[in-house]
Order: C-alpha cells, then sequence, then structure tokens
C-alpha cells in the first residue's frame, strides 16, 4: 500500500481522526476524504497538506492546513502563549509601579528630613557649600 497512487474514500460515513499513518504515502497524486465525518486535526505532513481544501470538505469538525478552519489545539496553545503575555506584562506593570512607588517614598523621606530637621538642613546646606566652592577651584585650574 506504500504505492498507493490514488484514495477516494468519500461519501462513506467514515468517522474519527485521519490515520496519521496516510502521511506516509508518498505516492498519493489524488486523495478525497470528502463527505465522511471525520473530526480533529488534518495530520500535519508535506503529503496532505498539499491536496487542496475540497478533499477534505463535508467534514465539518476537520480542521488545520489545508481548510481555513484553526484547530482548537492550535488555539489552546495560542491561548496559553497569550496567557503568558499577560502574566508578564502585569508582573511588569507591578514592578514598575513598585518601583515608582519605592522612589517616591525614598525622595519624600529624604527631602522631608533635610526640610523639618535643622541639624541634617544645615548639614546638607554646609555640602552644597563645600561642593560648590570645590567644583570652582577645579574649574579655575582649567582655566
Amino acid at each position: 500500500m506504500r504505492f498507493l497512487e490514488s484514495l477516494d474514500l468519500s461519501n462513506n460515513q467514515l468517522s474519527g481522526e485521519i490515520p496519521q499513518s496516510l502521511s506516509n504515502l508518498s505516492f498519493l497524486g489524488y486523495l478525497n476524504l470528502s463527505y465522511n465525518d471525520f473530526k480533529g486535526m488534518i495530520p500535519l505532513s508535506t503529503q496532505l497538506q498539499s491536496f487542496d481544501s475540497s478533499s477534505y470538505k463535508g467534514n465539518p469538525e476537520l480542521c488545520g492546513a489545508p481548510l481555513l478552519k484553526n484547530c482548537t489545539q492550535e488555539k489552546d496553545h495560542n491561548d496559553s502563549q497569550q496567557n503568558e503575555d499577560r502574566d508578564s506584562d502585569e508582573f511588569r506593570t507591578s514592578f514598575l509601579i513598585g518601583t515608582g512607588v519605592g522612589f517616591a517614598s525614598g525622595f519624600w523621606v529624604v527631602c522631608s528630613t533635610i526640610f523639618f530637621i535643622r541639624r541634617c538642613r544645615h548639614a546638607y546646606f554646609r555640602m552644597l557649600d563645600n561642593l560648590y566652592v570645590f567644583l570652582v577651584l577645579k574649574m579655575n585650574r582649567f582655566l
């Protein structure tokens, strides 16, 4: 049967999935599985995807290439990929919000310390004054 060139199983009320072994028929030049009750995905192979979609018509629960109907397995895979992307986006958003809140809190603590505690405020402005003097002296050396 490996050398089978033509197979017409149309209008036979066959049901179930298309056997994977059909994809091994490398000499198959004509295939007609239309108007049966096949279900599931057409087995992936260059052989079975090379036939026209009319070879599979009349099987409403059949899906996959060359038919335009996508399989639910592929949809489930795409859905899981979208869920992973959504989880990644949620993590990224949470991370950015947490970073922003942390920065704002830290900034508020430093500023309020400088503003409300006189000793810290004087030390801060003394440090800025020393930094200014240091920079001016260094700049004068270059000029």
